[in-house]
């Protein structure tokens, strides 16, 4: 085929992450499917990634997102330092045939500022939309400039001048879910799982107030704003709780903790994360928020694992109600639907991500887009001084 695309991941974290990361995640499960269907990917990141490409466009060395803890007029510039180096990059060459963005809001703003002369954009959209209403309400890349969601109900909420730039939305996926339904299955535990960053929209209060009145055992796993491990927060002390998300921690979810029935272990990564969700007996999503993409659900999924959870965002486009998990309005309901999961059975999920969330299925969904914005488009290219 021929095609070349610069793959925009930012400055922030490295593809694949060490640990939670969940852009840069979907970052390094897309590359390597799309290179094998022939796509030259040209990777915009920090030195420390590691996902194999064909070139690589580098600012900083190491990833920047501890710097996003610091005051804005402190770490403005980061991002713009990035954009700056892709958009040289575009200006120096005439063999990129498409620029694939995750940078939030500055990379769709400076791409599209570009104007009509360079490369075809499209700007896939990781996060709620209703942030950055001037942005997206006001939102112009002609024909030049599209995007795409995660989930349809995450486009549902966008507004009008984006939406008129949508071509649609690609589901997300996860390398677990190949072979899923061939994989051996695996002893399950007692105890229910909350995987994810640990702040009020994931909804762990409602978690551990259900585990303590009903009594499942109830493992709680994420990062609490920059701490990964019980350790760092503790050596932390006070003043971690300038952060948001440490006082929702502090105030919400720590008077439930008992170190035993109901715990939060931190960040776990790698094999250890998919031992302990493979081993749950179901995960547990109380959503405050409308979820826009699932990395975890899916993730669930292609481990045999069933998933309750609010019915908002995009769960209801990934989850089978009675099949691959149990969805409810109610956060009350939360719980029978808990004990009500062992019913369903692990191989029903395992074949539902191997047949719908596989990298695979992931990037043929975005070849397709990127031809599709070849053709809206004129493509036109930004030649060298």
């Amino acid at each position: 085929m021929g095609l070349t695309v610069l793959m925009n991941a930012g400055p922030w974290l490295s593809v694949p992450p060490r640990g939670y990361g969940g852009i840069e995640n979907v970052v390094a499960t897309l590359v390597p499917p799309l290179r094998r269907l022939g796509v030259r990917v040209v990777l915009a990141s920090v030195g420390t990634s590691t996902v194999p490409v064909d070139e690589r466009i580098t600012v900083f060395a190491e990833g920047q997102f501890g710097a996003l803890q610091r005051p804005y007029n402190q770490v403005c510039g980061v991002a713009q330092a990035h954009l700056a180096a892709v958009v040289r990059e575009l200006h120096a060459r005439d063999d990129i045939d498409l620029v694939h963005d995750h940078v939030e809001a500055v990379g769709l703003a400076t791409l599209a500022a570009m104007g009509p002369d360079a490369p075809p954009v499209l700007h896939t959209l990781h996060w709620d939309l209703t942030k950055h209403p001037e942005l997206y309400g006001g939102l112009d890349g002609g024909d030049r400039v599209r995007v795409n969601g995660v989930s349809g109900a995450q486009l549902n909420r966008a507004p009008k001048a984006l939406l008129k730039h949508s071509v649609g939305h690609v589901h997300l996926a996860t390398p677990l879910a190949e072979e899923a339904h061939r994989r051996p299955r695996m002893a399950k535990g007692g105890y229910v799982l909350v995987l994810g960053r640990v702040n009020p929209g994931k909804g762990q209060d409602v978690a551990v107030r259900l585990a303590r009145r009903v009594g499942f055992p109830l493992v709680l796993a994420g990062p609490v704003g920059p701490y990964h491990r019980p350790a760092d927060l503790a050596a932390a002390g006070d003043d971690a709780r300038q952060n948001p998300d440490v006082r929702y921690f502090h105030d919400e979810v720590v008077p439930f903790l008992d170190g035993d029935r109901v715990r939060w272990i931190g960040t776990v990564a790698g094999r250890d994360r998919d031992i302990l969700l493979a081993g749950a007996r179901a995960t547990l999503f109380p959503l405050r928020w409308e979820e826009p993409g699932g990395t975890a659900v899916v993730e669930s999924l292609a481990l045999g694992t069933p998933v309750v959870a609010m019915a908002r965002g995009c769960l209801p486009e990934l989850i089978d109600h009675g099949r691959t998990g149990l969805l409810t309005g109610d956060e009350e309901e939360l719980a029978d639907l808990v004990l009500a999961a062992d019913l369903l059975e692990p191989d029903e999920c395992r074949r539902e991500a191997a047949a719908r969330f596989t990298p695979a299925v992931m990037a043929r969904r975005y070849l397709a887009l990127y031809e599709q914005l070849r053709r809206l488009g004129s493509t036109p290219r930004l030649h060298a001084a």
